[in-house]
């Protein structure tokens, strides 16, 4: 599990593509601290499964499901990522629950500046639309931002300077693919609340919830 509070920025150094796969290696620093194989790394939103290190250096597996529903799939050396390490017991909970299994993509359809903060609309489907809501949590590329606006095909959220230097967010440009993940509460309620037997507005009520 994730946080949404990105720790630092890495740096695609290769992609090594098969028919169905590819083999991301991303170089960074900080999250060496005590990363080993078999570790998770939120990168740019996905969850990715170190295979190996190598110095300042990691590897990751990323099978053909992830490269469909992501954008791990038009990575190119040079490009930089969003990285977190996953959550430790005994740390701060910063940002929302993310689980770094993103919902699918969306593309920033505009970009606007507001004195210091800077605002960025999202166009992107229905099925990941109808669990986004007004100051709900929303993870872009892996990162934790509160829902600003809600629109019937997008929403937009507003950057304060510190996500900006923090982030890879700044380099995307209108038009960029960003991963989206949806809020993992809503799913949730919404399979208990559809479930034979499940959550009810009359269970609700007879059990005082008014």
């Amino acid at each position: 599990m994730f946080t949404g509070i990105i720790e630092e920025i890495g740096t695609v150094k290769s992609v090594s593509k098969g028919a169905k796969s590819a083999v991301l290696t991303i170089s960074a620093a900080g999250i060496f601290s005590d990363l080993k194989p078999g570790d998770s790394v939120a990168t740019n939103g996905v969850c990715l499964t170190v295979a190996s290190i190598d110095g300042l250096v990691f590897t990751s597996d990323v099978m053909n499901e992830t490269l469909t529903r992501s954008s791990l799939g038009s990575l190119k050396p040079g490009n930089r990522v969003n990285l977190e390490r996953a959550m430790p017991a005994d740390g701060r909970f910063g940002g929302h629950i993310v689980s770094g299994h993103i919902d699918g993509t969306g593309t920033i359809s505009t970009i606007r500046k507001e004195d210091i903060a800077t605002w960025y609309t999202i166009r992107t489907a229905p099925q990941i639309m109808r669990y986004i809501v007004e100051k709900g949590s929303i993870a872009i590329d892996g990162i934790s931002l509160t829902v600003a606006q809600v629109q019937r095909e997008s929403f937009s959220v507003s950057i304060i300077p510190h996500t900006a230097q923090e982030t890879v967010l700044p380099e995307r440009a209108i038009g960029s693919t960003v991963n989206l993940e949806n809020d993992i509460l809503g799913k949730y309620v919404e399979k208990l609340m559809a479930a034979p037997g499940g959550i009810t507005k009359e269970l609700l009520l007879e059990n005082g919830f008014a």
